[in-house]
């Protein structure tokens, strides 16, 4: 048994032998832990100014992905024209000012809704490009034999940092009273703290960035940039094991991969949870996830889960409809999470194994843009449906966004791949 559990660790985290890679992953460990606990507090914050509005949390879930929506093709070309290095230290450092911002007028009392949905767009156009650098950043540190590995960490990293900050959320926002609130746990300002703690983890990454050793690239296009945006069109639309995964992947962003206004919707409004449940549940979500996203690291071929994921991801969602508390929430909440992270990885890992390094920033954007530009439309979509005002109702909507994505699932099922196919 010791013997397999070795064997099971090796090939698991088989990535972190490289010493650059690893020094990358675990700065952004400790940051995105930050930035997931500053997204719960800000989801928190939209609910208690607007009075518990889904509608309120759809809009600001909007503005925040509106940019990947609008800039990401364009990202795409000027990632694989500029430094990687150069695109990641603009990315955080206009990330550290927003997250500054909702910090301290937060802390003095000064945030209103609005607000809040400015500084959202505005880390949302730097995420439009940060998101698909980052990705592309996964052959530079490691052969293309631990692509897929790593890919899964990355995924691991994201969802133990969503753990982690969701989790921490609740005893931060309580410490928050303390330190920030006098007291008061109805003062608005305690929720500036985790924005707080955001700031100082960007300090981190941005060292490890400023000096880590990025290999240089083949030269870039020497097209025009709408050039370059029509060329990567082109190779995704002509080749079908990336064209039908991302057609997936869009789809269910546009339905049911609108976690981040399900969750903090039903622990709100649907359940009736106060800051510690709410972190709770999204905790389980992000362990469900996390455990995904190592299940994945684990396996010799991970497109293989592909079809796997979607379906677990569908009927836990049906499952969470049906749930009547919090309490049992949590094991379902796990399963979303779980399901969701085995789809992505696997749809992640086909498309980085399939693209030309030159393509590569064009392609990963347009990833960026069916999984996360479909935020904006999603999240209204999801908001409407889910809203105790709307034509269903909460656990009906969700049972009609599942369904949703379950039909994408079944149009797309025969033609997504099964193995991944050698770079041009």
């Amino acid at each position: 048994m010791t013997a397999r559990a070795q064997a099971w660790r090796t090939r698991t985290f088989s990535a972190l032998r490289h010493p650059h890679y690893r020094r990358y992953w675990f700065s952004q460990l400790l940051s995105l832990t930050g930035s997931w606990m500053q997204a719960t507090a800000q989801q928190y914050l939209v609910l208690e100014l607007s009075g518990g509005s889904s509608a309120a949390l759809g809009w600001v879930t909007a503005a925040q992905f509106m940019p990947s929506l609008l800039l990401s093709l364009f990202a795409g070309a000027v990632i694989d024209r500029v430094p990687r290095r150069n695109v990641l230290l603009a990315t955080q450092i206009t990330l550290l000012i927003t997250a500054t911002a909702l910090a301290v007028t937060t802390h003095l009392g000064l945030v209103t809704l609005p607000l809040v949905m400015a500084i959202a767009f505005l880390s949302g156009c730097a995420n439009a490009f940060d998101m698909p650098a980052r990705q592309s950043m996964v052959v530079d540190f490691v052969p293309r034999s631990d692509v897929p590995n790593a890919v899964a960490l990355n995924s691991l990293s994201f969802n133990v940092s969503r753990t982690v900050g969701q989790a921490l959320f609740g005893v931060v926002a309580a410490l928050g009273v303390t330190l920030l609130a006098g007291g008061n746990g109805d003062d608005i300002s305690r929720l500036a703290l985790p924005f707080y703690l955001n700031v100082a983890s960007f300090f981190v990454v941005l060292y490890v960035i400023a000096t880590l050793p990025f290999p240089a690239r083949e030269g870039g296009p020497r097209g025009s940039m709408a050039e370059d945006v029509r060329e990567g069109l082109r190779y995704v639309r002509g080749t079908p094991a990336v064209r039908n995964v991302m057609l997936l992947v869009g789809a269910l962003s546009l339905t049911i991969i609108n976690f981040n206004v399900i969750i903090p919707y039903y622990a709100r409004v649907v359940f009736g949870a106060r800051e510690a449940t709410f972190g709770a549940l999204s905790a389980a979500f992000g362990i469900g996830a996390m455990a995904g996203a190592l299940w994945q690291a684990s396996r010799p071929n991970p497109l293989r889960n592909l079809r796997v994921g979607a379906v677990i991801l569908t009927l836990s969602a049906v499952a969470l409809a049906l749930t009547p508390g919090p309490a049992l929430a949590f094991p379902v909440l796990a399963a979303c999470g779980f399901g969701m992270l085995t789809l992505l990885v696997s749809a992640n890992s086909s498309v980085q194994l399939t693209i030309p390094d030159a393509l590569r920033g064009r392609v990963m954007s347009l990833y960026s843009f069916v999984l996360v530009g479909m935020g904006p439309p999603g999240a209204l979509i999801a908001s409407s449906l889910i809203s105790s005002s709307g034509p269903f109702g909460p656990r009906l909507g969700l049972i009609v966004l599942a369904a949703l994505g379950a039909a994408a699932t079944a149009a797309l099922w025969t033609r997504l791949p099964r193995n991944p196919r050698p770079e041009p």
